[in-house]
């Protein structure tokens, strides 16, 4: 791949052997196909990734940022995607040209000591995030089905073993499944926000930065959490595994330059889509609940304002709320999905540990579960209290996000890890820009949530 012999002795101590074994090198490409069909060989993972970036965690605060500002804050959801779009970039193009996922670089760079410590600090920021989907989970089958969020929680468990069913199907039937969920919760969205008739010239003129965003404390603080939720930790380790799904020669420069380029055009529609959702609850915030923010602070009482005459007037039907609740059910078994996944890779890649998948599946389930069971036992079962949960998993989100950035932006920059493939000197930069904001953002929420 490169004449570089300190690039070609780096290739050749890889720690782990192949991330996500069982998937990796498993979906063919198709030889001197046309572009389109190339986009679609490729087309997948960018969809598994693009579910972190619309999971349940996020909805709350998008939908109240239109509720309480209308439009202003869609300039930071814009700002926000591009910046995603960079670092997923990032994360594809290292798993494609060192075939190590983002586990397996930072402990190959790291040791033993350190490498545990970062596994630690990773597994806790996994768990943050399944916990937001486990809730997601819960409430909607509550929302759909009057199920007790207590067993609902428990029922998201089964989650793992459907996961294992499907992982027998193939990859590419999972990357599938993912899509039509996407489109599901694209559909529903789009049907619900076509009803609140958004003011078209006010939407648009959202998307150029106001000085409001600064100058109000309110905004600004939902502008954080926002952007402080921008890149999920976990989604930087997933794509760098992922993208190895793909057959290509891992010896030929051209063919891992062909899949360099097709997973960025891949993950670039996919978080486009995902830009699409987000813009698409905010808008749903603007056009339905103006004024109400105080009183939406819960996927639940999003839930009940659909059906309510009194907040979205003539157009209030039990059809909306019920489309919220399967879209919600539909980002929680996304989310699920991408979640153990994760779980896998960075136990693989951080500290080797060999166990039967369906084993180790279930562990990063169970991580998730645990806490929100302790907390419904300890405080009720009421969505009040499981959902307060969703916010306090930022901060591990917050922590965990320097321990993902850093070594990624060092990594695709290095001579020795990409060879001639590594960052360019304006990519470097902006990603470091990038990284240090974010890094200080996310500081600021963790200080402003306690």
């Amino acid at each position: 791949m490169s004449n570089n012999k300190e690039h070609q002795h780096f290739l050749t101590e890889k720690l782990n052997g192949l991330s996500l074994p069982e998937i990796n090198n498993s979906v063919s490409i198709p030889k001197n196909a046309s572009f389109f069909k190339k986009v679609l060989a490729y087309s997948g993972p960018g969809a598994l990734v693009a579910v972190g970036y619309m999971d349940p965690g996020n909805w709350v605060t998008s939908i109240a940022g239109g509720a309480q500002y209308g439009y202003l804050l869609l300039s930071v959801i814009l700002v926000s995607s591009l910046i995603a779009m960079l670092l997923q970039y990032m994360s594809a193009k290292l798993g494609i040209v060192t075939g190590l996922d983002l586990a397996q670089a930072t402990r190959m760079k790291t040791g033993r000591k350190l490498g545990f410590i970062l596994w630690i600090i990773t597994e806790l920021a996994i768990m943050a995030t399944d916990i937001a989907e486990v809730i997601g989970s819960a409430v909607a089958l509550n929302l759909l089905f009057g199920i007790p969020l207590l067993l609902g929680v428990i029922i998201t468990v089964l989650d793992v073993f459907i996961l294992l069913m499907l992982t027998r199907l193939g990859f590419r039937k999972i990357e599938a499944i993912v899509m039509t969920l996407i489109l599901t919760i694209l559909g529903v969205f789009l049907y619900e926000v076509i009803l609140g008739q958004p003011n078209m010239n006010d939407l648009m003129h959202g998307f150029v930065p106001q000085k409001q965003v600064f100058t109000d404390k309110g905004a600004l603080f939902l502008a954080l959490g926002i952007v402080g939720a921008t890149v999920m930790p976990h989604n930087l380790y997933l794509h760098s595994s992922i993208v190895q799904s793909r057959k290509y020669d891992r010896d030929n420069k051209e063919e891992i330059k062909e899949a360099v380029k097709f997973a960025g055009i891949d993950s670039n529609l996919q978080l486009l889509v995902a830009f699409v959702i987000n813009c698409l609850l905010l808008v749903l915030g603007a056009s339905m609940f103006f004024g109400q923010g105080d009183n939406l602070t819960t996927l639940g009482s999003l839930y009940r304002a659909l059906n309510d005459n009194q907040i979205v007037g003539a157009i209030a039907s039990p059809v909306l709320s019920v489309l919220f609740a399967v879209a919600l059910l539909a980002s929680g078994q996304n989310s699920t999905i991408t979640g153990t996944l994760t779980g896998q890779i960075i136990m693989e890649g951080f500290i080797k540990m060999q166990m039967p998948v369906w084993a180790r599946r279930l562990i990063t389930r169970l991580l998730a579960v645990i806490p929100v069971i302790i907390c419904i036992i300890m405080f009720g079962g009421t969505e009040e209290v499981v959902e307060k949960l969703l916010i306090y998993t930022q901060v591990f989100l917050s922590v965990a996000l320097p321990v993902s950035m850093i070594p990624l932006t060092l990594f695709t920059s290095s001579k020795e890890f990409m060879g001639e493939f590594k960052n360019s000197l304006w990519m470097t930069s902006l990603a470091w820009f990038v990284t240090i904001a974010l890094t200080i953002l996310n500081i600021n929420l963790i200080m402003t949530t306690f």
